[in-house]
């Protein structure tokens, strides 16, 4: 349901019409007052505007005290310069006059003012203390916005510190992988060539030379005789017959050793004694 809406006191009308005459006076006397042309008819401009601008904010209840203490100081001044004014023209009715025209206008506008003022409408005071709450409830709602911005940023902040860690700790992983490859590789090279390098190589068995008396010169036999292809011969018939071609038992040896190179050394050395010892017995 609407609230019918209250049409304004007839003092209002008679309120605008003494502020208008008001100004009219002002701005004439003023100007005739300061015998400067433009620049008079600027300072009465400058007052009405002032004046003006007052009855506004008092109207719509704008800035309390200080709007109607200001109003009273405007009305005062333009009062007095309207005194200024009959004086200057010899005039006592226009020193009273003038002032009496402004002062009434304030006088009538103020009580307009209050007239239309509802009575139920809060005071200056209590309009000022729900301000203050409104104001107050916007600074710790702008503060909470400005703290949580502020820990946004902060957020903000540690989460790219932790990515460009994460970047780092990842670039190092990929490189410690790289490098536990390019290990593995080159182990796996080195076992590779080791076991090329310690394989057992079948020596060729090389031509043995036997000496011999220059009185019947004897060629060492082919290792690639028929006996060794068939059957090896053993350590007693080669010790004999090597001791029956050389009279040294060390060429013996090496040349039995050289035929039988899994025999035992010792064992063929004493295998030549023996042969070398029964040869001898035999030719005595």
């Amino acid at each position: 349901m609407r609230t019918p809406k209250l049409s304004a006191p007839p003092i209002l009308y008679g309120a605008y019409a003494l502020a208008g005459l008001s100004l009219i006076w002002s701005g004439y006397a003023i100007t005739d007052l300061m015998h400067s042309g433009p620049f008079g008819v600027s300072v009465a401009v400058a007052g009405d505007i002032g004046w003006m601008s007052v009855l506004w904010a008092e109207h719509h209840r704008r800035g309390g005290r200080t709007v109607t203490i200001a109003g009273w100081v405007i009305a005062v001044g333009v009062g007095v310069l309207l005194a200024l004014h009959g004086v200057d023209e010899r005039s006592v009715a226009q020193a009273i006059a003038g002032p009496f025209v402004v002062l009434v206008g304030k006088t009538v506008g103020t009580i307009a003012l209050l007239v239309m003022r509802d009575p139920a409408a809060l005071t200056a005071e209590q309009e000022a203390e729900i301000n203050d709450v409104i104001r107050d409830g916007e600074y710790k709602a702008r503060l909470h916005a400005a703290r949580l911005d502020h820990f946004d940023r902060e957020a903000d902040a540690r989460i790219a510190r932790i990515h460009a860690e994460a970047r780092v700790t990842l670039a190092r992983d990929d490189a410690d992988f790289e490098i536990g490859l390019q290990r593995l590789e080159k182990r796996a090279e080195i076992e590779r060539n080791s076991r090329i390098a310690i394989a057992p190589i079948t020596p060729e068995q090389p031509p043995i030379t036997i000496a011999s008396t220059p009185e019947q010169p004897i060629a060492n036999p082919p290792a690639t005789s028929p006996i060794t292809d068939r059957e090896q011969p053993s350590i007693t018939d080669l010790a004999r017959e090597h001791v029956a071609i050389t009279p040294d038992n060390a060429i013996a040896v090496r040349a039995v050793l050289a035929i039988r190179p899994d025999a035992n050394k010792d064992s063929v050395a004493a295998a030549v004694r023996r042969a070398r010892a029964k040869m001898i017995g035999g030719y005595n």
